[in-house]
């Protein structure tokens, strides 16, 4: 870890297995995990809590202070879990006193260029394609992955195992298991080859696209949708955490192509 090229404040706390490359910057409130590697000219800010084996590549900046006219210098941290690549150029902000924090879970993957701004909530198994930017408070839950050159509003939702098209402007939240393209941004389907390579079984995809097709194809508005859903299918785990999901949503859910004007 010794690189006489790097400037290392003596208190961070970085373990032995640490590998940092030439003139990288750690200041003083970090800690970094086991087997970690931290490319050259990166600068890591007061607040970072870095996982096990996390690759951060050259250029990323880690930490710094949010992008929040309402920050007044409270402490607050920036976490990344394990196993979790931060490619070039990347920016992660720390959070404010609202949350406290700016979380990215385990095994993600963020591709160069992405934004990550203060207090967002990321899961484990995601991945931001290049030039991904999220505003503030965005909660990203497991497994979804968010297309390149996207734009996700403050304060929007998206839901476990969802895939958001390149290029998407995100406005509205987008619930689990869906597909979500167009512009403006709608259901397309559910992310059926994604829920395939993660285990999930035909029926259970099958129960899914039902769901959906009472939510997005049947000319319900939202609340009825939600009514018939619960009345009339079973319960299972994949259920509520949809009906959960859309009864928590401030900002309201996408909307399914048939609802929108035909060109």
């Amino acid at each position: 870890m010794n690189q006489p090229l790097a400037y290392i404040h003596p208190e961070a706390k970085i373990d032995k297995s640490v590998i940092i490359e030439p003139f990288v910057t750690v200041h003083k409130d970090v800690v970094i995990g086991k087997d970690t590697w931290i490319g050259s000219n990166v600068t890591i800010m007061d607040g970072s809590r870095i996982g096990n084996n996390c690759k951060i590549f050259p250029g990323a900046v880690i930490g710094a202070l949010p992008q929040d006219l309402k920050f007044e210098g409270e402490k607050t941290i920036t976490e990344i879990g394990d196993n979790t690549i931060v490619r070039e150029f990347v920016t992660i902000n720390k959070g404010t006193k609202a949350t406290g924090k700016t979380k990215i879970g385990n095994n993600c993957l963020l591709m160069a260029y992405v934004h990550i701004a203060h207090d967002c909530m990321i899961g484990n198994n995601c991945i931001l394609a290049n030039v991904a930017t999220l505003a503030g408070h965005i909660n990203i839950d497991d497994f979804a992955i968010i297309g390149g050159l996207s734009a996700v509003h403050q304060f929007v939702n998206i839901g476990a195992h969802v895939m958001i098209s390149g290029g998407s402007l995100v406005r509205k939240d987008v619930p689990p298991f869906t597909k979500a393209a167009r512009d403006p941004l709608s259901f397309v389907g559910i992310n059926s080859i994604g829920l395939r390579r993660r285990g999930f079984s035909n029926e259970k995809i099958n129960e899914i696209q039902d769901i959906y097709r009472v939510l997005y194809l049947k000319n319900h508005n939202v609340s009825q949708a939600l009514a018939y859903i619960e009345a009339e299918m079973a319960a299972t785990p994949e259920r509520d955490e949809i009906l959960s999901f859309i009864a928590k949503s401030s900002r309201g859910i996408m909307k399914g192509y048939s609802h929108l004007e035909k060109k």
